[in-house]
C-alpha cells in the first residue's frame, strides 16, 4: 500500500468531483435506505400505538412521552460521538454495530411488561440508531459523485416517506390483529436484511487516521443529553421549573466546554471551522425549524384520528398516506429544481408552504371530518418535499470528506433537536390548551389527556373531542410560527450562491481507496 507524505487539496466533494462514483453506488443506496427505513418505520408506528400503550401497559401521558423521548435522548446525545467514531474506525463497521443493536433492542421491547421496561428498550434503540444513522448519509455522499448527490438524496428522502406510509399501514394491521409488541418485532427482519446487504455490498471507508478525542466525546454527550433532557421535560415540569432550568444550565455548560475543548484539541472531534461556513450554520438552523414543524404533528394527528374521528389504528395509518405521497412526489421535483434554483429559495419557499399547511390544520374541528385534514396534509407534504432534500444536500456538501461521519451526525443532531423541541413545545401547548378547554365538570385526574377524559364515559365524549380540537388548533398555530421562522432564517442566513471553498487536509499515512477516503495501511 503506497504511503502519502504530502498535502493534498480536498474540496467539500473530493474524489467524486472528477470520478463517476462507486460502481455499486445504486445498490449501496438501496442498503442505506433499508437502514434508514428501520428507523422511520419504528417511529411512525410508535405514534400510532400510543392508544394501545395507554390501554395495555397502563401507560400515563408522561410514560408515553418518555417512551418517545428516551429514544430521542439517547439518539441525540450520542450522535456526534458516533459520527466521529465512524470516521475514525470505519463507517460500514459502525453501521453494522448500530443495526445489530437496534434489531436486538427491538426484539427485547416485545417482551416489556411495564412502561419503564419499554422505555429502557427504547433508550437502547436510540443507541443503535445513533450509530447507524450518521453512517447512512456519510456513505451516500462518499459513493456518489457531486452531480448525482442531489438525486441520491431525493431517493433517500423518498424512502423515509415510504416508511411513513408503510409503517402506519403495516403497523395498523398488526395492532388490529396482534398485541402492541408486534410493532417492534417488525423492525427485526428489516434490520437483518440491511445487515446482510451491508456486509455483501458496502465497502468500508473512513477519514484520515487521527487519535480518538475522549474529552470531546464526554463533553458532547453530557451537553447534548442534558439539553435534550431539559427540552423534553418541559411538558411535565414547565419552562421555569428547577429541573428544566438545571438541565439547560448543564447542557449549555457542557456544550460550551465542548467548544472550548475542541478549539484546543490537536485532533478535534468536530471541526468548529464548519460553523464559519454560512451554508453549514444557516442550513443547520433551518433544519432545526424544519424538524420543529414535523416533530409534534404526528403526536397530535394520531390522537385526533383515533380519539376524535374514531378511526381504527389501521385506518388512522392509511389516513396519513396523502402526506407521505405528496412529500415523495415533491422530493423528486425538489431534486430537479435544485439544479436550476438556489437551495436558499427552495428551503424558504418549502417552509412557507408548510406554514400554509399548518394554517389549514388550525381550522380542523370535530365536524370538519377528514376532508379538511387531507388538504392540510397534502400542502405540508409539498413544502417538506421541496425544502428537505435541498437543506440536507446543502449541509452535507458543506462538510469536508474526512469529516462526513461527523457532518452527517450534525445533520441528524439538529433534526433531533428540532424534533425534541417540537414534541416538548407543541406537546406542552396541546396538553395545556386541552386541559383549560375542558368544562369544570371534568375531574382533575381526567384532564391530563383525551384518553383519560374519554374513559369517564359517554357523557364526556363531546367535551373531550371539542377540547382536543380546540387545543390542536392552537398547537398548529405554533407550528405555523415555527415554519415561518425557519423560512426567515433561510432567507437571511443562507448566501445566494452555494459554491464551497476548498479545505486543506494533510495526509501523512495510509492510502486512498476506490472511493476517495483513507484505508488502513
Amino acid at each position: 500500500m503506497r504511503v502519502l507524505s504530502y498535502s493534498v487539496r480536498v474540496t467539500s466533494t473530493p474524489y467524486e468531483s472528477t470520478a463517476t462514483g462507486h460502481p455499486r453506488r445504486w445498490w449501496i443506496l438501496l442498503i442505506l435506505c433499508l437502514s434508514l427505513l428501520v428507523l422511520v418505520v419504528d417511529n411512525t408506528v410508535l405514534n400510532l400505538a400510543i392508544p394501545s400503550l395507554m390501554r395495555d401497559l397502563s401507560a400515563t401521558p408522561a410514560d408515553v412521552q418518555w417512551i418517545i423521548d428516551a429514544y430521542i435522548l439517547a439518539f441525540a446525545g450520542l450522535l456526534l460521538t458516533a459520527g466521529s467514531l465512524s470516521d475514525r474506525f470505519g463507517r460500514r463497521k459502525v453501521l453494522l454495530i448500530g443495526l445489530v443493536l437496534f434489531g436486538l433492542a427491538s426484539l427485547l421491547a416485545t417482551l416489556a411488561e411495564n412502561p419503564w421496561q419499554l422505555i429502557a428498550c427504547r433508550g437502547l434503540m436510540g443507541v443503535g440508531g445513533s450509530l447507524l444513522m450518521p453512517s447512512t448519509l456519510s456513505l451516500l455522499f462518499t459513493v456518489f459523485p457531486p452531480e448525482e448527490q442531489r438525486k441520491a438524496m431525493a431517493g433517500w428522502s423518498m424512502v423515509a416517506m415510504v416508511g411513513v406510509i408503510a409503517g402506519p399501514t403495516v403497523g395498523g394491521v398488526l395492532l388490529e390483529h396482534f398485541w402492541w409488541g408486534s410493532i417492534f418485532l417488525l423492525n427485526v427482519p428489516i434490520a437483518v436484511v440491511a445487515i446482510i446487504g451491508a456486509v455483501v455490498m458496502i465497502p468500508e471507508s473512513r477519514g484520515p487516521a487521527r487519535d480518538v478525542d475522549p474529552g470531546g466525546a464526554v463533553l458532547s454527550i453530557i451537553g447534548m443529553a442534558a439539553l435534550v433532557w431539559a427540552i423534553i421535560s418541559i411538558p411535565a415540569h414547565g419552562f421555569l421549573s428547577a429541573k428544566v432550568l438545571g438541565g439547560l444550565v448543564v447542557g449549555l455548560v457542557g456544550l460550551t466546554g465542548f467548544a472550548l475543548w475542541e478549539r484546543r484539541s490537536e485532533h478535534p472531534m468536530v471541526p468548529l471551522e464548519l460553523f464559519k461556513n454560512r451554508n453549514f450554520s444557516g442550513t443547520s438552523f433551518s433544519i432545526v425549524l424544519l424538524s420543529f414543524t414535523a416533530g409534534g404533528l404526528l403526536l397530535a394527528l394520531t390522537q385526533y384520528l383515533q380519539f376524535v374521528l374514531g378511526y381504527s389504528p389501521l385506518k388512522a395509518g392509511l389516513a396519513l398516506i396523502p402526506y407521505a405521497a405528496s412529500a415523495m412526489l415533491f422530493n423528486g421535483l425538489g431534486a430537479t429544481l435544485g439544479k436550476k434554483m438556489a437551495d436558499r429559495t427552495l428551503i424558504a419557499v418549502g417552509l412557507v408552504i408548510i406554514a400554509v399547511g399548518f394554517g389549514i390544520l388550525t381550522q380542523v374541528s370535530t365536524s370538519s371530518g377528514y376532508g379538511l385534514l387531507i388538504v392540510g396534509l397534502l400542502v405540508m407534504g409539498i413544502g417538506g418535499g421541496l425544502a428537505g432534500p435541498a437543506a440536507y444536500t446543502l449541509l452535507m456538501q458543506s462538510v469536508p470528506a474526512e469529516h462526513r461521519g461527523v457532518g452527517s451526525a450534525m445533520n441528524d443532531t439538529v433534526q433531533q433537536a428540532g424534533a425534541a423541541l417540537s414534541v416538548a413545545v407543541l406537546g406542552s401547548v396541546l396538553a395545556g390548551a386541552y386541559s383549560s378547554s375542558l368544562p369544570d365538570s371534568v375531574p382533575e385526574a381526567a384532564r391530563k389527556s383525551i384518553a383519560d377524559t374519554l374513559a369517564l364515559g359517554p357523557d364526556f365524549v363531546g367535551a373531550a373531542r371539542g377540547a382536543f380540537t380546540d387545543a390542536m388548533s392552537i398547537a398548529m398555530t405554533a407550528g405555523a410560527v415555527g415554519a415561518l421562522a425557519g423560512a426567515l432564517v433561510a432567507a437571511i442566513a443562507l448566501p445566494r450562491r452555494t459554491d464551497q471553498p476548498a479545505v486543506e487536509v494533510s495526509a501523512t499515512e495510509g492510502g486512498v481507496d476506490e472511493i476517495g477516503d483513507r484505508v488502513a495501511p
